[in-house]
């Protein structure tokens, strides 16, 4: 979740070696400000990796205009039996379920903030620990109201930050 004028550069390599591997990977981003995210991601799969099933996908999501994400998924596949696949999406807000919402009496603030931790949601609930998955939503709930990325360890809430 960059913001201000951040650069974030997140790269991803996946090696399958040998046949019936499986990776599953998703990548998203909430890209606030001039923050720019760049994503690089590779799942390679060698020539005895038979029968491998690989997803990778990146999904942005840009606050404002001036907000910049760049998604380089790679697919390098040299073995016969696989399904391998990857996808990159960026886009805003979607203005009908902003106007939905609005219309329902929601502020317009208070329905991004909705529609954005829902963009999130499918990641966070994949976090098995309940109390990093509570530490993490917590932390973008934070971040969605307007508290700058630098200052939310001064929250104290977790053992590296006491």
């Amino acid at each position: 979740m960059p913001e201000k004028e951040q650069y974030i550069d997140n790269f991803a390599e996946v090696i399958h070696k040998k046949s019936d591997c499986r990776s599953n990977q998703l990548f998203k981003g909430v890209i606030d400000n001039k923050a720019v995210s760049v994503f690089t991601g590779k799942v390679y799969v060698a020539k005895n990796a038979q029968k491998t099933d690989s997803a990778q996908s990146n999904q942005n999501l840009l606050l404002t205009d001036s907000a910049k994400a760049y998604s380089r998924p790679q697919l390098e596949i040299y073995a016969d039996d696989v399904a391998c696949s990857h996808g990159s999406t960026t886009g805003q807000i979607d203005k009908e379920a902003l106007f939905y919402l609005k219309t329902r009496g929601i502020p317009e603030q208070r329905a991004k903030t909705m529609l954005t931790k829902a963009f999130l949601r499918d990641v966070t609930d994949k976090i098995n620990v309940e109390n990093y998955r509570d530490y993490v939503n917590f932390l973008i709930s934070r971040r969605l109201k307007g508290q700058s990325a630098e200052s939310l360890c001064m929250v104290k809430v977790c053992p590296s930050c006491s």
